[in-house]
């Protein structure tokens, strides 16, 4: 499902214009961003959690040179399905 789908299925089920769907998508996407940004956490009841999770810094290699390079920590956008998202896949 592409953005435009999921727009067109708000706007059906809301009763909304595509343009006032498509306003309240990215409203939604802008506040989930921006709390991440700022180190918060999103809970959506019953649908799940959007956190900041952190990769731990560990030595890579490099595959032209075969040198080893240290790679920092970097956090990195992660989500965790709740219970009723998991029920609704399984039926």
């Amino acid at each position: 499902m592409l953005k435009k789908d999921l727009i067109d299925r708000v706007a059906n089920s809301a009763g909304l214009t595509k343009k006032e769907a498509a306003a309240a998508i990215d409203g939604v996407l802008d506040a989930i961003t921006h709390a991440l940004k700022s180190g918060d956490s999103v809970l959506l009841t019953g649908f799940g959690k959007f956190e900041v999770r952190e990769r731990k810094a560990r030595v890579g290699i490099n595959p032209k040179t075969l040198e080893k390079i240290n790679l920092p920590a970097t956090p990195y956008p992660a989500f965790k399905a709740g219970k009723g998202l998991k029920t609704a896949v399984k039926e």
